[in-house]
């Protein structure tokens, strides 16, 4: 298991060597996080089918690690082959001046880190000796395609508000959008309580199986208190003002809840 792990590890610093090579350029950070989703999607897909688990449960959890990556990786391919700087790279290349290629190149082998720690909740998931199938099993595919989904529609009705012109200089606060001001991120979260219930069983029997809540645990942080909601909210306060404050004064950032006032 280490050296997987290991290999995993060279794979994911080497990815984001390559997203580093093309985002140092003017237009092109969005393939930061294109290259990041199809690498995890890969890395993670492989790190299932070589667990120790019981071969049925190894191709269930590929195959939604799989469908996860697919589905993020194109969703942010689409946005970045329009060939706009994503706003939170924009700012960090404005903050970091001259230091610009060596800092990136530090925050890329962040995401590889980040990308390796998320493993662990996959491979808990793939190892679990227990014969499958389980209800356990169902219920995380279950909860991984609804999430899924879910995030897929959160992110649809944004494209589609962004696309009107109507809508320009406007807050997206409608569909999923009027009960969270991240609904996205939310449903990312949940993907990993997937993997969770998948390594722990139907009645959490197998002790190792608790790690996997390590892949939750870091994607709060990492979209709440890190490089999630904090960049993404300080540029829309700077380019929307008043209308998004009030938006932030009316709507939860993170869990769906109804609107105030």
């Amino acid at each position: 298991m280490m050296a997987l792990f290991i290999a995993l590890a060279l794979f994911f610093a080497a990815a984001m060597a390559g997203a580093w090579s093309i985002a140092r350029k003017p237009g092109k950070s969005g393939w930061t996080d294109t290259i990041w989703s199809y690498a995890t999607g890969i890395g993670g897909t492989a790190a299932a089918l070589l667990s120790t688990g019981p071969i049925e449960r190894r191709i269930l959890v590929a195959t939604m690690v799989g469908m996860w990556g697919l589905r993020l990786g194109t969703h942010i391919l689409r946005r970045t082959l329009k060939g706009v700087d994503d706003a939170r790279y924009a700012q960090l290349r404005q903050t970091w001046g001259s230091q610009w290629e060596t800092k990136l190149f530090r925050f890329l082998m962040i995401q590889a880190a980040a990308a390796l720690a998320l493993m662990v909740p996959i491979v808990a998931a793939a190892s679990n000796p227990a014969p499958a199938f389980a209800w356990s099993d169902w219920a995380g595919l279950g909860l991984l395609v609804a999430s899924v989904m879910l995030e897929g529609l959160a992110d649809r009705q944004l494209r589609n508000f962004a696309a009107d012109p109507a809508n320009r200089g406007q807050v997206m606060d409608r569909g999923l959008w009027a009960w969270s001001r991240h609904p996205n991120y939310f449903f990312e979260w949940t993907v990993w309580f997937a993997y969770v219930l998948i390594a722990v069983g139907p009645w959490g029997e197998w002790d190792w199986g608790w790690a996997a809540l390590f892949g939750p645990a870091l994607i709060y942080w990492l979209l709440v208190h890190a490089s999630g909601i904090p960049p993404t909210e300080a540029h829309m306060v700077k380019s929307r003002g008043r209308v998004f404050r009030e938006y932030q004064a009316r709507v939860n950032a993170f869990f769906p809840g109804p609107p105030r006032g």
